[in-house]
């Protein structure tokens, strides 16, 4: 088997895709504790897509239904979403976050951005500056990665 040599802009691809991989394992141990990544990430969903059907979620977080259903089954115990009838449909069933699952994505956001804002104060001001300035760049990828998932 022959296999070729990879060209500049691949190595690059391949680096960022490494470091984001590696910054996102970092950034989930920053959250504080409480519940799943699976779970705050229906959340974070509902909030900002509103509500959603079961299998509308599933899809969206790429996990089974019958998953999902045990996500929201805790989510619900935990007062931190509901389930509710469709107003249009009164057979379908839709997920909603709560107040108190708006609350917890607030304060796990706060903590991590604390946490994150502690490791930034251990850079030199030049690798915050190329930071700051990435992140206009680094913001329209994930909304590109987003919308193609």
């Amino acid at each position: 088997m022959v296999t070729r040599a990879p060209r500049t802009a691949d190595l690059g691809q391949h680096d960022l895709a490494l470091t984001v991989q590696r910054l996102f394992a970092g950034l989930r141990r920053l959250s504080p504790p409480g519940i799943s990544l699976s779970a705050a990430a229906t959340l974070a969903t509902l909030e900002r897509e509103g509500p959603q059907r079961l299998t509308e979620l599933a899809g969206r977080e790429g996990v089974t239904q019958p998953a999902m259903t045990q996500i929201v089954t805790r989510l619900e115990r935990d007062a931190l979403a509901v389930r509710a009838a469709d107003p249009a449909d009164r057979r379908v069933v839709l997920v909603e976050i709560t107040q108190a699952g708006r609350d917890l994505l607030r304060h796990r956001r706060a903590v991590r951005a604390e946490r994150v804002g502690e490791l930034l104060a251990g850079l030199d001001d030049a690798d915050r500056t190329a930071i700051t300035a990435a992140l206009p760049a680094l913001h329209r990828l994930a909304e590109r990665a987003a919308a193609t998932a």
